[in-house]
């Protein structure tokens, strides 16, 4: 009965928003069809183009074109708005924009302009700040240590920690055959729209631990609501599941609409099972914390409006490119349905107090940028043979002439908001004229002249007149560009570059590491020694583990990439620093140190042998790598020797180090004891793997203390990634045992700061290691992914 009743209750609610959805579509249809928003239209371009098309000379034009910087360029294009004293208007219109968009505001009220004018001056100050001056072309949202240092200003590091974790799984688990950048992309950008929600609806009366909890709730709800669209709206697109699994899928989404509780997988067979597995329990994890943080009165609204954006997607989604025979009402309601109900969603997400007029503004405004969207998506969707009243109208329009042009539409619907909607307010005019011209130039400049006009022939063809007045808007009018749409084309450019730098990050790991492993075996001369012999074969076998091979590989990334040495010449110092750092281990292992028994996925040394032997092995390891370094013949003998030297300090503070964490056992260490001890145990290697071939390649002193310093921090932030790994690490992923530092009650990051507190630790580490690679100088991407793998890996 319960279920019936709530499939009622959902039925009807879709059934009032399509009645709404007709009349509004009635509305524009009629005026299309009379072309009655042209001449107000055209009225409204007159006046708006005084503040856009400015007369001058030939000189003047080409000076200015020559001296405007690309916007790839962020933080030169940013100087430049502020330079020619554009700035100020650029932000207006792009605040203004997000709070007609994202808020649902009128934008002729006091309070919001107001609002608006508080967060032009906020954001002014942050983009102007001198210390953006060496920002190398990257603003702080888009990396993990400007998100942290906001998330500390804020008091939420764990909730954005989890965050973290959570945006790194989502990526990692999106197979091939969906777009894992644009996934991520789109969840940022929901998670930031429900943040600007949650933010909007507080001042500066708020105390800092109610703002925190509040900012906390707005993270997990925005990623909550935002999984929603890789793993619902993006998976029922793709080709990944065949047409039975979509249905038995959508049949899951809806009966958790309707009921308000997800239903179990259960009989789910094919190859992505575990994928479905994934995207299961994190969508349930999901619906459950929204459905939790609803207040009694809102719940109904959003099931409802959820209901309404899930029903009309799916509407749209199962049309057919092939079938010629849909109404008009066929191909725009479910568009004016999904655009609006996704945006009143949010709103009912945060259980945000009523707002007056929100709801209409935002049913209205939906379709302006869905349309504006398709119609920027246009080939991409003809290709995919996605069903969009552009595509269907680029199709059938010779065959139907009963079929609405989309882009007349379009204008009726920008005619509407601007006099029915903001009642003929002059900043609603301003951005929605901005925003629609700044599409269509921005659309030209993607295909190329050519194609545009190609374009334009078949949509504009039935309003000449008014096509020749939005073309030359087009052509000639200026400052019409919006800050979101540069953060987004940052965004897109920082995701691919990422991802790319990651993807030659792997490789070179990958192929470093087999050439590392190709020349660490010790080779055994014809007529040694027995004893001798018994002693190279335990060294390879202790070489020959599972080893990640981090400390050799980042040396030979500095030496051959980056100060360009000769590859073979430095392949004895790899050798060294390899042979070294197993000897540690095999001391490490033993029973009178920390007693392991397992180590790079096998025994160690002193289990399949004995300790004698184990600790004659580390000795013979720590003789090679001598003789290795020795053997640098390639380099100026007095700068070997400067190295050699180098190296004996390091592994003497090495030895201090384990010698501290042995004395540690039982004892309570104080976090700047425990930073000491980590430094000297871990972070010298890694300071030794960025000096030497720094040293080799005769680097200035400046650059060598920055890599010191980024070394140090590094260090610390690997040892608390070990510590966190020895809590909750796969001991077949590891390749040692978990829990070992508890059973030999050795202090640890963990043992004093508690879990989470360790993770905040490793963050603040690894935000001062990415800090201090700012004054590296040299754009060093290794070193940077190589800190996101020390922090994200499982082993």
């Amino acid at each position: 009965m319960h279920h019936m009743n709530e499939k009622f209750r959902a039925d009807t609610g879709y059934q009032l928003a399509e009645q709404k959805a007709l009349q509004y579509f009635a509305s524009l249809y009629n005026q299309v069809k009379d072309k009655t928003y042209v001449t107000s239209l055209t009225e409204d371009i007159h006046i708006w183009k005084r503040n856009h098309i400015r007369p001058s000379s030939w000189l003047s034009f080409i000076s200015r074109k020559k001296s405007k910087p690309d916007t790839r360029d962020y933080d030169r294009y940013i100087q430049w708005l502020s330079y020619t004293g554009k700035l100020d208007d650029y932000l207006k219109r792009s605040v203004s924009y997000i709070y007609m968009r994202d808020l649902g505001k009128a934008l002729d009220s006091a309070d919001t302009q107001t609002r608006i004018q508080r967060v032009i001056a906020d954001v002014k100050r942050y983009l102007l700040q001198p210390s953006r001056a060496n920002r190398r072309n990257q603003p702080e949202f888009m990396n993990i240590a400007g998100v942290y240092r906001w998330s500390q200003k804020e008091g939420i590091e764990a909730t954005v920690i989890w965050l973290i974790n959570k945006l790194n799984s989502v990526s990692s688990h999106i197979p091939e055959e969906m777009d894992a950048e644009h996934a991520q992309r789109k969840l940022i950008k929901i998670i930031i729209g429900v943040i600007l929600h949650v933010m909007e609806e507080m001042d500066e009366a708020v105390p800092p631990v109610e703002r925190s909890r509040r900012l906390d709730e707005a993270i997990r709800l925005g990623y909550s609501y935002g999984l929603t669209y890789p793993f619902i709206d993006d998976l029922l697109d793709s080709q990944l599941l065949t047409v039975q699994e979509k249905e038995q899928y959508s049949h899951m989404i809806r009966t958790a609409l309707l009921t308000g509780s997800v239903p179990e997988l259960g009989d789910w067979t094919g190859e992505h099972m575990n994928f479905i597995c994934y995207i299961h329990s994190e969508l349930s994890d999901a619906f459950e914390y929204i459905k939790a943080h609803q207040r009694s009165d809102t719940q109904q609204t959003f099931f409802e409006q959820s209901y309404v954006f899930f029903h009309s997607q799916d509407i749209d989604r199962d049309k057919d490119l092939a079938k010629a025979n849909y109404t008009n009402e066929e191909l725009y309601i479910p568009v004016i349905l999904k655009s609006a109900s996704s945006r009143l969603i949010v709103r009912s997400v945060i259980s945000a107090p009523e707002d007056e007029g929100f709801e209409q503004r935002t049913f209205y405004y939906g379709i302006y940028n869905q349309l504006a969207d398709d119609f920027a998506d246009m080939a991409d969707d003809m290709r995919d043979g996605a069903v969009t009243p552009y595509t269907y109208y680029l199709k059938y329009h010779q065959q139907r002439s009963d079929l609405i042009n989309p882009f007349e539409l379009y204008w009726a619907v920008i005619s509407n908001l601007i006099h029915n909607v903001y009642h003929s307010d002059a900043t609603a005019r301003e951005v929605i004229l901005d925003r629609a011209i700044n599409g269509l130039k921005r659309y030209k400049e993607r295909v190329g002249a050519e194609k545009y006009n190609e374009i334009m022939e078949i949509f504009a063809s039935g309003n000449p007149e008014f096509n020749r007045l939005i073309q030359k808007m087009v052509g000639k009018a200026e400052d019409v560009d919006f800050f979101d749409k540069l953060l987004r084309d940052q965004m897109i450019t920082h995701l691919k570059n990422d991802s790319r730098e990651k993807e030659d990050f792997m490789n070179t790991v990958k192929t470093v590491r087999d050439q590392i492993n190709n020349q660490l075996k010790i080779t055994k001369p014809s007529g040694i020694e027995a004893m001798k012999e018994q002693l190279i074969d335990a060294a390879n076998y202790s070489l020959e583990g599972d080893g990640k091979r981090i400390r050799p590989i980042l040396t030979w990334v500095m030496g051959v990439n980056e100060y360009g040495l000769d590859a073979s010449a430095i392949v004895p110092l790899l050798r060294s620093l390899e042979y070294m750092h197993t000897a540690s281990l095999i001391f490490d292992d033993l029973p009178s140190q920390d007693n392991a028994s397992t180590r790079r996925g096998r025994q160690t040394l002193h289990q399949v042998h004995n300790s004698a032997t184990a600790e004659l092995t580390g000795l013979y390891l720590i003789q090679k790598a001598i003789g290795e370094q020795a053997s640098l013949s390639q380099f100026n003998a007095e700068t070997v020797l400067a190295l050699i030297q180098y190296s004996a300090r390091k592994a003497e503070d090495m030895c201090m180090g384990q010698a501290m964490d042995l004395d540690s056992k039982g004892k309570a260490l104080t976090l700047e004891q425990l930073n000491m001890m980590c430094f000297y145990k871990t972070g010298v290697a890694f300071e030794a793997c960025l000096v030497m071939p720094a040293m080799l390649a005769q680097t200035e002193e400046s650059e060598i203390a920055a890599l010191q310093k980024f070394a140090y921090h590094m260090g610390i932030a690997f040892q608390i990634k070990d510590d966190l790994l020895d809590v909750e690490g796969d001991t077949l992923l590891l390749g040692k045992p978990v829990g070992q530092d508890s059973d030999n009650n050795n202090s640890n990051f963990v043992s004093i700061l508690g879990y989470e507190g360790a993770s905040k630790e490793m963050w603040e580490h690894y935000c001062l290691a990415m800090e201090a690679l700012k004054e590296v100088p040299r754009n060093i991407s290794f070193l940077k992914h190589l800190m996101n793998y020390i922090v994200d890996r499982d082993r």
